[in-house]
């Protein structure tokens, strides 16, 4: 885990620009939903493509759909159905940040993942 000793706000940005890339899953992490968080003993896991999130904040609050994409240059989500409209009418899909959001519904096709969270109890 990155851990930033520094409270100046230009070091906490600096740190998570040039994070190196294994660390920088941990900016990825999005509060679980409460029944999820009882069944697996833990607050909050990383966000992966296939998972149903809820938006909490934002124009989109309300809004839930799954996980269409994962950004970890720019720490952001690509979530279904929340979209911008661009000056011509089409629909662009709009990044959302992963704090943002919350996990309804895992997607544990990846046996890794699966054993990760059974692991807590």
């Amino acid at each position: 885990m990155v851990r930033i000793e520094s409270k100046q706000p230009r070091k906490q940005r600096k740190a998570r620009y040039t994070a190196p890339e294994h660390l920088r899953s941990r900016f990825l992490h999005a509060p679980l939903a409460g029944s999820l968080r009882e069944e697996y003993h833990t607050r909050s896991v990383r966000v992966v493509k296939g998972d149903t999130v809820k938006v909490l904040r934002g124009e989109s609050a309300g809004t839930e759909g799954l996980v269409d994409g994962v950004d970890t240059k720019k720490y952001r989500i690509i979530v279904q159905g929340v979209s911008v409209p661009k000056s011509d009418g089409t629909e662009m899909p709009r990044p959302v940040d992963p704090s943002n959001v919350q996990i309804t519904k895992l997607n544990l096709k990846d046996p890794k993942r699966a054993e990760k969270l059974g692991r807590k109890e």
